[in-house]
């Protein structure tokens, strides 16, 4: 048997990519398991899925905590920690993270984008490439860092913007590739560049 690199997966409502990243850890020859899905939203539609494939789930909801982010992340990081997990993977996880949680997994936490970063960091990035006259557009996964979207790049994946394009309908295409970048690139992460 493989031996299986345990992560965390955070989401923050239906999951997607966390399907993806489901699908993939499934597989005998790949070589990470989940060990844990974590939400900062009670209700996230993902968290069912998750149960439903036979995962470890939690919910920390982030309200109680007002403005306090690092003592919700606090709760956070030892959830993640209790469940064994090495590599954190944000997939749809809407929170802009504090210096805590970033330096407790510098070098081990990757997130999705869904643009060519550096273009288009942040939100509504369908939207800004189409402002922009992009003629090809796409998703990143990166590295977390401290600044948003500005980690080191370890994979992109590219589709064309079409005429008369719209952003749901690029977001439809950008998804797509999406669910088939994170695996690829998580994959190649623990395989070449993850040192335990």
């Amino acid at each position: 048997m493989m031996q299986k690199t345990p992560i965390a997966v955070l989401i923050s409502s239906r999951g997607s990519n966390m399907r993806a990243l489901i699908e993939a850890c499934e597989r005998p020859d790949y070589p990470a398991r989940i060990a844990l899905v974590l939400s900062n939203r009670p209700d996230a539609a993902g968290l069912e899925v998750a149960r439903a494939a036979g995962l470890q789930t939690i919910a920390i909801d982030h309200k109680p905590f007002g403005k306090d982010r690092e003592a919700h992340e606090r709760k956070v990081d030892a959830a993640i920690r209790a469940s064994g997990a090495e590599i954190v993977c944000l997939a749809g996880y809407m929170r802009v993270l504090t210096p805590f949680l970033v330096n407790a997994w510098n070098g081990r936490m990757l997130n999705i984008h869904p643009s060519l970063l550096p273009a288009f960091p942040g939100l509504h990035t369908h939207e800004a490439a189409l402002a922009a006259g992009a003629k090809e557009h796409g998703c990143t996964v990166h590295l977390v860092t401290a600044g948003v979207d500005e980690g080191p790049i370890l994979g992109q994946a590219r589709v064309p913007v079409h005429a008369g394009d719209t952003p749901d309908g690029l977001a439809v295409r950008v998804l797509e590739q999406e669910h088939v970048l994170y695996p690829a690139v998580l994959l190649d992460f623990i395989i070449n560049r993850y040192a335990k």
